[in-house]
């Protein structure tokens, strides 16, 4: 997967994510749970997009690591919205096999950077 299919994987995620969080009823337990899931699942498209302006192999495991970070946090709560019983699990599933997915691409992503030698 080349790096521009990455980041439309990635901003589309984060658009399924908004119209998930438009959809959810008006609770308090589901616009704490949207807004921190709305963050987190948008920020791994961006952080995604800042790492390929990274100037270094440093700065570019950073920012990797903070999308696996937010993609992983983003996970979370789609489990959190499941296990609440605030969206039935089929209507997620395909949504979490795709964040899971962009998870595991970027975790094998920093493996293979670190393993480079350096020159």
């Amino acid at each position: 997967m080349n790096e521009q299919q990455f980041k439309t994987r990635t901003k589309q995620v984060a658009l399924r994510v908004i119209r998930l969080v438009e959809s959810l009823p008006m609770t308090k337990t589901a616009d704490v749970i949207g807004k921190q899931l709305l963050r987190s699942a948008t920020s791994v498209g961006a952080n995604y997009r800042a790492s390929c302006r990274v100037k270094s192999t440093a700065d570019l495991i950073a920012k990797l690591s903070i999308v696996e970070e937010e993609t992983d946090e983003t996970l979370y709560w789609l489990e959190l919205l499941i296990e609440s019983g605030l969206v039935e699990p089929d209507k997620l599933k395909n949504l979490m096999q795709e964040t899971n997915e962009i998870l595991a691409m970027t975790v094998a992503s920093i493996k293979t950077i670190r393993q480079k030698p350096k020159s």
